[in-house]
């Protein structure tokens, strides 16, 4: 990871090797940490920050999930973002806000500590590589089960989830795999273990509703967005892993891989082997729209 600019910690800008919490934080502990993902785009009309009150809303949400009392405004934490990637320097980055537990009381109840919040910017993250998006992505439908919504509130972005889909993604890349697509206890699918999946079959779009465990993507409900505005119909329904192998393409979505094609899932060729058709139309449209070329989105684009 490249040392670039400064990290924002509780209000106040620190050298990115500074930026460290206490070995007792009690997130590190029992995972009692809420962040986001969000991009910086570097465009004709210069940096653009993709949905950014979208980001921050759910932030917000998250943290209430946890009974997390956040010590900063919604503006607050924006602006806090906004100059966090101009302190930072580069043009275009991946923006990483998270608040957590601090340290104070050891011990399983969060809520005896404080609530730190931390901004930092990094380059785009290494493990998202063109490669899948040219050749398609190679999914491993994983053995471990996406987390039932009963026991943790999985539409929160929170750190605690993610211990659950690093098990699922270091077993596809063990196997060979690019990605795993993660099942919920009803063997549905749910999700890559850090994206949203579309099914496409004769044109139609499909997607896992909410119902079936899945973080509210924003990339997610950008595509939905943009298939309303070409006359496409997505449906959100439950998918099962028959529907992904007989499906005439398959996509999955996030902040960080954008949109990717899946061509094999188990070995099992999807579609033709090659990245569909309406696949790259909606990848060229959302491409479009962050790199501020489509007029009629300029207002999910926040300049910095």
């Amino acid at each position: 990871m490249k040392e670039q600019g400064k990290i924002w910690m509780n209000n106040k800008f620190v050298p990115f090797k500074d930026a460290k919490v206490h070995v007792l934080t009690h997130a590190l502990h029992y995972s009692t940490a809420v962040f986001e993902g969000i991009r910086c785009y570097n465009t004709p009309k210069g940096s653009m920050i993709f949905r950014l009150p979208e980001h921050v809303n759910r932030l917000f949400s998250s943290a209430k999930m946890y009974s997390m009392k956040m010590p900063y405004s919604k503006k607050q934490i924006s602006d806090a973002i906004i100059k966090t990637v101009r302190n930072s320097t580069m043009k275009e980055c991946y923006i990483r806000p998270i608040a957590y537990y601090s340290y104070g009381m050891l011990g399983l109840t969060p809520t005896a500590n404080k609530i730190d919040v931390a901004i930092a910017c990094v380059e785009a993250l290494q493990e998202y590589t063109k490669a899948g998006k040219i050749r398609g992505t190679r999914c491993k439908v994983s053995k471990w089960l996406r987390i039932d919504s009963k026991s943790q509130p999985m539409q929160a972005k929170a750190a605690s989830n993610y211990g659950n889909a690093a098990l699922a993604r270091v077993e596809a890349l063990s196997e060979g795999y690019d990605e795993s697509i993660m099942l919920n206890y009803q063997g549905k699918v749910a999700e890559g273990s850090a994206e949203n999946i579309f099914v496409v079959n004769e044109g139609k779009i499909c997607t896992p509703p909410l119902s079936a465990g899945i973080l509210p993507g924003i990339t997610r409900d950008s595509v939905i967005k943009i298939a309303e505005t070409k006359k496409l119909s997505v449906t959100e329904k439950n998918v099962d892993v028959k529907d992904l192998y007989s499906a005439d393409e398959i996509f999955m979505t996030g902040t960080a891989s954008e949109i990717k094609p899946v061509t094999e899932i188990n070995n099992k060729t999807i579609g033709n082997g090659k990245p569909g058709k309406l696949t790259l139309k909606l990848h060229k449209v959302f491409m479009d729209i962050v790199s501020a070329r489509d007029k009629r989105f300029l207002k999910w684009l926040t300049p910095v």
